[in-house]
């Protein structure tokens, strides 16, 4: 494809919850200059040239933007489809009322578990009947939704009640999603990676759950890339579908790719269009001539494009290498490592978790009609 058809837009990484699996950069406070409204509505009008058709508001809580409404209508008035992405806190009736009223099109709500209890030790803050409520709300509007659930070594057990869940509250469509280990999931990697039989025992469940749901809701389930022997293709290639503006206006090919060392590029400095074909933080692995062996000479080299290169730097510190989650990297054995401690038998439960710290900072509006974080005390989470 010459042109992304996804964007991915990150309007603050300010948040009320403080997930230890949480995949936004480490150095949040580098993020705290957010893009003006304004500025918003000229990347939306630059995507939609550009080709994109689908927009993903999220964060962070994009709920925290006072102008999220305002962003809604302009996505909507330039015939993009919007789906917001939330922990569902501050989506109260009349604020939904008024997203509704502004064309958004479909809402993503995650939740950390089917049980209270749980669901709020894992966000770090008192969340799960909000939550519920919400998705009450949703559905009452007419919207389509999706209930999204992060799994790890401390909820995929629970596989099957957060399925009962979904149903409960209509969902249309749920994502089991297992944890990919960037961010601050990368730092809580040992507590967080489930052992070989908790996934096949989740797995038994989710297959049942989609033959009998078939008809009701789909029923998405991703596997953790380190139990996989081939890895994903990196958003489907490279900065080839979709691409990703984060609150401060840098343009990335994938939402984990702050950490590697490329040249920025930023909104506020070049239009989508010329970031896009031309900036080396897209162009450094579009495609197949990048690639070293193995996978130069792999017949899968145009399936998973290498992998993904946020997990390569991690792992090795080289983000040219063979993603090392492939059996045929000459770094697997990295991985393999990961996966024996998380199957050992003396491995101990309950490993202590490093949360992603709360953001909450109240916004003041200035000239432009932005949100910019005002000064404040952060709150640890």
């Amino acid at each position: 494809m010459d042109s992304p058809f996804g964007l991915l837009a990150e309007l603050t990484y300010r948040c009320p919850l403080a997930c230890p699996y949480c995949s936004n950069p480490l150095n949040l406070a580098g993020y705290q200059d957010e893009l003006t409204t304004d500025e918003w509505r000229r990347v939306l009008v630059e995507a939609g040239e550009l080709g994109v058709l689908q927009c993903h508001l999220s964060g962070g809580e994009p709920l925290l933007r006072r102008d999220l409404v305002e962003l809604v209508a302009a996505a909507h008035d330039l015939g993009l489809y919007t789906n917001l992405i939330t922990s569902a806190l501050g989506l109260s009736r009349p604020r939904a009322e008024q997203l509704r009223d502004a064309g958004l099109d479909h809402v993503q709500i995650s939740i950390q578990s089917d049980d209270p209890t749980v669901s709020d030790r894992i966000a770090g803050t008192p969340s799960f009947q909000r939550k519920i409520e919400a998705m009450g709300v949703v559905k009452e509007l007419g919207w389509p939704l999706t209930v999204n659930v992060v799994l790890h070594r401390l909820n995929i057990d629970r596989v099957a009640d957060v399925l009962e869940l979904a149903e409960e509250v209509g969902a249309d469509r749920v994502e089991l999603a297992n944890t990919q280990y960037y961010g601050w999931a990368w730092r809580n990697r040992d507590a967080l990676l489930p052992s070989r039989a908790q996934l096949e025992a989740a797995e038994v469940v989710v297959r049942a759950a989609r033959e009998r749901l078939r008809d009701r809701m789909d029923v998405i389930y991703v596997l953790p890339d380190y139990y996989s022997r081939y890895p994903k293709p990196c958003m489907g290639g490279w900065a080839s579908r979709q691409l990703t503006v984060t609150p401060n206006g840098d343009v990335l090919p994938c939402p984990a790719a702050q950490s590697l060392p490329l040249p920025r590029a930023s909104v506020r400095e070049d239009s989508l269009e010329r970031i896009w074909a031309e900036s080396p933080v897209m162009t450094a692995f579009r495609g197949t001539d990048w690639m070293p062996e193995p996978c130069r000479s792999c017949p899968r080299r145009e399936l998973d494009f290498g992998g993904c290169r946020c997990q390569a730097f991690l792992l090795t510190g080289d983000a040219a290498r063979t993603d090392p989650v492939c059996h045929l990297s000459p770094d697997h054995d990295l991985v393999a490592q990961a996966v024996e401690a998380a199957n050992a038998e003396s491995r101990a439960d309950g490993l202590p978790l490093v949360p992603r710290p709360h953001r909450v900072r109240r916004p003041t509006r200035h000239p432009g009609g932005a949100d910019r974080p005002a000064p404040g005390v952060e709150r640890a989470g």
